[in-house]
């Protein structure tokens, strides 16, 4: 297994999710799914894949969690650069199939 498949520690994966906190509610709400759904088993890659994606603005990465655009349909260069890692689209499936799979109820 190389470096980039191992899990992250527990160090990593909480910088990580403060890291991930957003200025958009709907944001938060799908990064908190998706770290429900993976946080067992989030490998470095991913991580930097997820790290790649908070490189974007709130607007932007809500278009790419909704399935609105597109890595290559955002406007600024960099963005397109960060979203379209293969990490960062990697994560990006992986968000967008916990935002529509089946919904539990926590109660």
């Amino acid at each position: 297994m190389n470096g980039m498949d191992e899990r992250i520690d527990e160090r990593a994966l909480s910088k990580l999710k403060w890291r991930c906190r957003r200025g958009l509610l709907e944001n938060d709400l799908l990064i908190e799914k998706f770290f429900r759904r993976h946080e067992a088993t989030l490998t470095v890659s991913q991580a930097q894949g997820l790290n790649d994606l908070m490189d974007l603005s709130d607007n932007d990465l809500l278009d790419l969690l909704l399935k609105r655009r597109e890595p290559s349909q955002l406007s600024e260069a960099d963005a397109q650069v960060s979203a379209s890692t293969y990490e960062a689209m990697q994560v990006l499936n992986l968000i967008r199939a916990a935002a529509t799979g089946p919904v539990t109820d926590p109660f």
